[in-house]
């Protein structure tokens, strides 16, 4: 990205004012190395968002983002229903609420040596991963809809994981105001098996050890302390979220002209969230959201399961989940008034500060965990949401590295074999059906999580609380 085109406004922000079609400016976050190593389509995509109608203060970037569809992924915008505004399927993205869930294990790295290679295999035996992968659940079309509008919840209701989570899930493990009426048949029959799979491309689950702690105190809240093992989970919607996604675009692209919206790119195809086919898409997205929710839960289950025969002392107990992905309403506050938002987030996380009523009692003093996934065989990272960075980002921060490289170029620059035998060499056991798959998702093809992580904390969107590191990787 041409780095000129940007007002520097501190050290870890830029703006670019508008012009054109833009009714807001857009703001992107990182350090000088990390914006000017972007693609120019991140900023062209941001400005596209920044001319949709209804949006409020800005066009956000975070500093993991890198070109997307329709939204440049590490997008953030938030949108008026009363000012027109819009809701778009390319602003929540094909996988709805791809997440990050974090379980804290009260084991540590010693009590891995003898079974961290039976645990992976026992983990790759037990959890289906890669491109078509089915489990053992089959839903009849009465459970497929119960599960759309129950999410975690409806899994846990059938024995699927433990009602102690919910507290720790967004929004209590249910999506509410979903309308599984609005997920059609064709997204349905895709989701029927694949409850309680992980899928493919950067999705994956992870054992890791804590190696360092920043911020003592909000850690000693989450129960983190150096050397401790986690297990995490990163997965979303599947087949479902996919379809709908799909669906949806291609339609909300053929009546954007009759909803009177020019867009500045098929891409960012929306509807008015006033519109039938906004409130529907809505109700579908929401649907997608208890499907993501409730197949993280599904996996928690089964990943307890095998814990509990090859490592019996471990209790697994949930950190928190976090999803991105998503179009939420929320209460932010625009120029000092108090304003109901539609807030965008593609690949993207909530990150509320210290005090948000919607906060577990456990985490309201220290702010939201906000669960950051590195590339595989990389670090990851856990912050937590900054007081004042509502006024930032809309509460909102990076959910992961972000990729450097496609996925295309990467197969042609690694093979799998050989990223397997490298990680194998530093102690990280790699279990995946796709040598293919590992190249894409090789670790150099993503930006440096460390520096991303390090941007979002000075740029006040998060603040570090605890690293940590993979030792065994299950990947799609």
């Amino acid at each position: 990205m041409d780095i000129n085109d940007l007002k520097q406004s501190s050290k870890y922000s830029w703006q670019l004012d508008p012009r054109g079609h833009m009714r807001v400016p857009v703001v992107i976050y990182g350090d000088y190395d990390l914006v000017a190593a972007m693609d120019d389509k991140v900023l062209k995509q941001a400005t596209n968002v920044a001319a949709l109608p209804g949006i409020v203060t800005a066009s956000y970037a975070m500093p993991d983002a890198h070109w997307g569809y329709g939204f440049p992924i590490g997008g953030v915008a938030a949108f008026d229903a009363d000012q027109g505004g819009v809701v778009s399927a390319g602003g929540v993205g094909f996988d709805i609420s791809c997440g990050v869930r974090t379980l804290r294990t009260g084991l540590k790295v010693a009590d891995l040596e003898l079974n961290k290679r039976i645990l992976a295999n026992a983990l790759y035996e037990e959890i289906p991963v890669g491109v078509g992968s089915t489990g053992r659940i089959r839903l009849d079309d009465a459970q497929m809809d119960a599960m759309l509008a129950g999410g975690a919840q409806w899994a846990v209701a059938q024995g699927w994981g433990s009602a102690a989570d919910l507290e720790r899930i967004e929004e209590h493990g249910t999506m509410r105001d979903a309308l599984p009426n609005e997920v059609s048949a064709r997204a349905k029959t895709r989701q029927r098996s694949e409850m309680g799979t992980l899928g493919s491309g950067n999705h994956y689950l992870e054992i890791q050890e804590v190696s360092e702690v920043y911020d003592q105190r909000t850690a000693e809240v989450f129960g983190l302390h150096t050397g401790d093992i986690v297990v995490t989970i990163h997965c979303g919607s599947r087949g479902l979220g996919h379809q709908i996604g799909t669906e949806h675009l291609r339609d909300m692209a053929q009546a954007a002209h009759r909803h009177g919206i020019d867009l500045p790119d098929r891409e960012l195809a929306c509807a008015p969230i006033h519109s039938a086919q906004g409130r529907g898409y809505l109700g579908a997205m929401r649907a997608a959201i208890n499907c993501a929710l409730a197949n993280r839960e599904i996996i928690t289950h089964l990943t307890r399961q095998v814990f509990a025969r090859v490592l019996p002392d471990a209790q697994l107990e949930l950190l928190y989940d976090v999803s991105h992905n998503t179009c939420k309403l929320e209460q932010h506050a625009v120029n000092g008034e108090i304003r109901q938002l539609y807030v965008h987030r593609k690949g993207a996380t909530r990150a509320f500060g210290p005090g948000h009523p919607e906060l577990p009692a456990v985490f309201r003093d220290v702010g939201q965990p906000v669960l950051i996934g590195g590339s595989m065989g990389t670090a990851s990272h856990v912050l937590a949401g900054n007081a004042g960075n509502d006024a930032l980002s809309f509460a909102s921060a990076c959910h992961g590295a972000g990729r450097s490289m496609s996925r295309r170029r990467a197969t042609k620059t690694w093979r799998g074999r050989e990223v397997i035998d490298e990680l194998e060499e530093r102690g990280i056991i790699v279990r995946s059906p796709s040598m293919r798959g590992i190249a894409e998702e090789a670790p150099d093809a993503y930006k440096d999580v460390d520096a991303v992580v390090n941007a979002a904390d000075r740029a006040g969107l998060a603040r570090k609380v605890a690293r940590v590191i993979p030792l065994v990787c299950i990947k799609g």
